[in-house]
């Protein structure tokens, strides 16, 4: 919304008026409320789980193997203070000393993608590549949750 959109707003008595300056496109990208014909429609936001295992870069590979095991996922997220996606620690990088750091065993820099990617079109590009999850992230590369291919499935083909 304009700073000119969100004064008339005010002077027509709305007391939470906010100029949200970066644009509709970052609002929906961090999976942000919406409103309107496509509102309704699942999105990879509305399909992520935030029960995935995360690990920090130096948490020892020991400790996050119980963890992945107990996981329906077979993977980590190595994440910063912060939240911020750094990396993927894959179940078969766990074999070894079981102090080696997260960091030096995991895949740097794993794809990710935002709230607001529309479930159906998530769930072809998973398909075509032949992969079962994604990563959901915030615009800053936060972690949001994780998608799965075959829960994504059944609302493609509603849409």
């Amino acid at each position: 919304m304009s700073p000119r959109a969100a004064c008339r707003l005010e002077t027509l008595g709305f007391e939470q008026v906010y100029d949200y300056v970066p644009g509709k496109s970052d609002w929906l990208a961090r999976g942000l409320p919406s409103e309107g014909e496509l509102a309704s429609q699942p999105t990879a936001g509305s399909c992520a789980h935030d029960d995935v295992v995360t690990c920090a870069l130096d948490e020892p590979v020991g400790s996050v193997r119980t963890r992945i095991e107990e996981s329906p996922y077979g993977f980590a997220v190595v994440v910063s203070e912060g939240g911020v996606v750094l990396g993927r620690l894959r179940r078969s990088a766990l074999e070894g000393a079981p102090e080696r750091p997260a960091e030096s065993v995991m895949e740097s820099g794993p794809s990710t993608v935002r709230p607001d990617t529309p479930a159906a079109e998530l769930a072809e590009r998973l398909r075509q590549r032949e992969l079962n999850t994604a990563v959901v992230t915030d615009p800053e590369g936060r972690l949001i949750g994780l998608v799965r291919r075959r829960e994504l499935e059944p609302n493609a083909a509603e849409e």
